[in-house]
């Protein structure tokens, strides 16, 4: 039996990343987490715009970029459901993409003065939450 999904998003207006950003972010932090399980039936496009109130087109964009992704695969006459783990991405795109990743992050970090060990701490601990879940 398939589970309906209920997604836990939140748009935060002053976010500098797009409203389509926010929600493909949250999605596959959720799959990641282990809080959406593969074979999870997603919300409609309509039913999470309503949710979030936003346009429809926005998430329409945000599923049809996650369905290319490989996160989400769409069965006709269905929905959405969450896809199957896999390697989505090729180790040369994984590893460039960790980079791009890595550098915005030192980029954002640095004029906060905190001490190196206390950043590598905060992101060992955020990272160990999905982690935890995925082995529970």
């Amino acid at each position: 039996m398939t589970r309906r999904a209920l997604l836990m998003l939140q748009i935060v207006t002053g976010d500098p990343r797009p409203i389509t950003r926010q929600i493909t972010d949250g999605i596959k932090r959720q799959i990641a987490g282990g809080d959406l399980l593969p074979g999870d039936a997603l919300p409609s496009v309509r039913g999470l715009a309503q949710q979030l109130s936003i346009n429809p087109n926005t998430v329409a964009k945000a599923y049809a970029e996650l369905t290319a992704e490989g996160w989400l695969l769409s069965r006709t006459g269905l929905g959405l459901f969450v896809a199957e783990q896999r390697q989505r991405l090729s180790d040369e795109e994984r590893e460039r993409r960790l980079a791009e990743a890595v550098d915005r992050f030192v980029s954002d970090v640095i004029g906060l003065d905190y001490p190196q060990q206390t950043i590598l701490d905060r992101v060992a601990a955020d990272l160990s939450n999905y982690e935890t879940k995925k082995t529970a």
